[in-house]
């Protein structure tokens, strides 16, 4: 596979990857990877959510605020 990337990022690529000791085609495919295992794990909680929706495990407005309440106090709220 090849990207292409333009004169731009190219040139953001070539001066920040030696003062990270690294060089540019290290520094993009790492950004690269980053960029999809974040992807994933993103698709997979949207998913998730979508599935407990479906379940009817929701929470109420009202059950959210004592959440929240409840660790601004110092608490930690019920999983």
């Amino acid at each position: 596979m090849e990207v292409h990337l333009d004169a731009d990022l190219q040139a953001k690529l070539s001066h920040i990857a030696p003062r990270q000791g690294r060089d540019a085609t290290a520094l993009a495919r790492e950004a690269i990877e980053r960029l999809v295992d974040h992807d994933e794990w993103f698709i997979s909680e949207v998913e998730k959510g979508l599935r407990q929706v479906e379940e009817g495990k929701v929470l109420t407005h009202e059950e959210v605020g004592r959440r929240i309440g409840k660790l601004l106090r110092g608490g930690t709220p019920p999983a």
